[in-house]
């Protein structure tokens, strides 16, 4: 059957961009050893395979490079794609690296980071039938329902939960983020670079927590205080996890 495509309307147009967030994990690399390289990603991937599995990353070449260490793209995107890892963007190389990335179809990101204010005097809005609302910079988004796996939400300002988060959840927000339930998958606040941003939950379970960059995973979590209602800071760039007097 042949379709003449000039007979076909369409609704929406066959392309467009869309302004939305996603959170990527940056790999530092600090060393020229392809083996040493391995051992290591081998065992962080081990802690969270989930987490991990089919990640994108972006390569960080600054500390090798402060280092005056020579290392090819291609031979780390390699000992990347082999651990279940896809480069997908590089900061911090030399003119030569990132001559290489583009010519493996690898993008060349900034370096800088992105501050942002939190609201003076954010508006509360209750999430739509889907349990996610990506709000405007002025808003604080507040979940009213339990986040299922597989559920991803952001929020520009702070987020608050007032049920449960489940394991393969993830929640974002570039301000503060409270959950008065149990806190299960992956809860990251401050992701545009806010340090002063915090986490507070009613009982951490938690797969990763992030602040500003900064992460713990949940091998890092265990041992802290379980069913107690808790808050995450970060000090000195490492996460604090105290109960809440």
């Amino acid at each position: 059957m042949t379709i003449n495509a000039q007979n076909k309307s369409y609704s929406s147009p066959a392309l467009e961009f869309k302004s939305t967030m996603f959170s990527v994990p940056v790999l530092g690399v600090a060393s020229d050893d392809l083996v040493l390289i391995e051992q290591l990603l081998n065992e962080k991937i081990k802690l969270a395979p989930e987490f991990f599995k089919h990640s994108p990353v972006i390569l960080d070449f600054q500390e090798v490079n402060k280092k005056q260490l020579t290392i090819a793209i291609e031979a780390v995107v390699a000992v990347i794609r082999k651990a279940g890892l896809f480069a997908v963007g590089v900061r911090g190389g030399s003119d030569l690296q990132h001559q290489q990335a583009i010519e493996l179809g690898i993008a060349v990101t900034a370096n800088t980071e992105i501050k942002a204010e939190l609201p003076k005097t954010p508006k509360i809005i209750t999430a739509p039938k889907d349990d996610a609302q990506a709000s405007d910079d002025s808003t604080t988004v507040l979940i009213t329902k339990p986040i299922r796996s597989g559920q991803r939400i952001y929020s520009h300002g702070d987020l608050i939960v007032l049920a449960q988060v489940g394991a393969g959840a993830e929640i974002l927000a570039e301000g503060n983020i409270h959950v008065y339930g149990t806190l299960r998958g992956r809860a990251l606040a401050g992701v545009q670079g806010n340090a002063e941003a915090r986490i507070f939950c009613s009982d951490l379970q938690a797969e990763l927590i992030s602040i500003a960059g900064h992460y713990k995973i949940s091998d890092d979590i265990q041992g802290a205080i379980s069913n107690t209602p808790i808050q995450i800071y970060l000090q000195k760039n490492a996460l604090v996890i105290k109960p809440i007097a």
